[in-house]
């Protein structure tokens, strides 16, 4: 069964002190679905296990995270986390100190539900 992308939502995270990529990336992938419910599911019954999340994280330096372990920081769905280089980093010329800025792109797919539905006059 083929799926449709129903969400898709971006985040921006940062950290300013310890050049973590780790935590900058976690903190945009938080921000991104802070911004986001998915009433669907109570709408319509389906299962959150069939909820693919597919996220995609820039960061200046993307060999530094692990995608796994931000996968498994997802509350729900088959998640899937995958590192670009992106984002930013930021140098403070004063003291020296880089700030680390990540973004993070969150889509959420379902099975095709075409058919499967049906608009109600009420």
């Amino acid at each position: 069964m083929s799926e449709r992308r129903v969400i898709i939502e971006m985040g921006m995270g940062n950290d300013l002190h310890g050049m973590d990529y780790q935590k900058a990336a976690a903190r945009a992938i938080e921000d991104a679905i802070r911004h986001s419910t998915l009433p669907i599911f109570e709408a319509t019954g389906l299962d959150h296990a069939k909820m693919r999340v597919q996220v995609t994280v820039g960061v200046q330096a993307p060999d530094k995270l692990n995608t796994e372990e931000l996968a498994n920081g997802l509350p729900r769905g088959l998640a899937t986390v995958s590192a670009v280089r992106g984002g930013q980093d930021v140098t403070n010329p004063e003291t020296g100190e880089t700030l680390v800025i990540a973004t993070a792109a969150v889509e959420v797919f379902l099975p095709d539900q075409t058919g499967v539905w049906r608009l109600s006059e009420t």
